[in-house]
């Protein structure tokens, strides 16, 4: 299975790990911005410099993939300000079909290992199908962050290292439970199917 289900535990917005308070008060200052382009900038510069500080350091589970799919792990929720914090696992192979947003900015960062990330840009819509077109993609490398801004957030992650496990953090707009994710037909078009997305347990 490529994108996740509904099928986890609850979300556990308490995690603690060291450097939390330090992060957390970054992220609300970026966060604090307000416009969403200077929001996102501010938080890649805050996402870089927290990959870097040997004072954050992420639970130890992110670090645990899970076989049948990458795993979504949520380690912190704002009730103040409402973005939400994801840390995602990958093993060998693993990654996204195209998908979206569901219409929320979202900043994300390589915290361990290397990722692809491929961006495409929608040409047209025909009902339920959708001609996307590959707009360049990336070796994402450790310590490195970009935002996703609608309508530019179509996008696919994939491991594609045969041997290591990836961590990438995700900060998003708000907690999204839900997400189109879009099956390859023929040539450039695609069909839409709505995903429900759950997250997995944080031990």
């Amino acid at each position: 299975m490529d994108i996740t289900d509904s099928a986890y535990a609850p979300p556990c917005p308490e995690v603690d790990f060291p450097g939390r308070e330090k992060f957390i008060r970054a992220l609300d200052e970026a966060v604090g911005r307000g416009d969403e382009h200077a929001v996102t900038a501010a938080l890649r510069d805050t996402l870089c410099r927290a990959i870097r500080d040997p004072d954050v350091q992420l639970p130890e589970c992110v670090y645990a993939p899970i076989e049948e799919r990458y795993a979504r792990r949520e380690i912190y929720r704002s009730v103040e300000l409402g973005y939400s914090v994801v840390a995602m696992t990958w093993a060998p192979g693993q990654g996204t079909p195209v998908h979206d947003h569901c219409g929320l900015w979202c900043v994300e960062g390589v915290w361990d290992g290397e990722l692809e990330i491929r961006q495409y840009e929608l040409c047209e819509r025909d009902g339920d199908r959708f001609r996307f077109r590959s707009a360049g993609g990336m070796q994402a490398c450790l310590g490195s962050a970009g935002s996703l801004i609608p309508p530019h957030e179509y996008h696919t992650i994939r491991n594609t290292s045969p041997n290591d496990v990836a961590v990438s953090l995700h900060i998003y707009q708000a907690a999204m439970h839900a997400c189109a994710m879009f099956v390859p037909q023929s040539g450039e078009w695609f069909t839409r199917v709505d995903r429900a997305l759950g997250v997995d347990a944080v031990r």
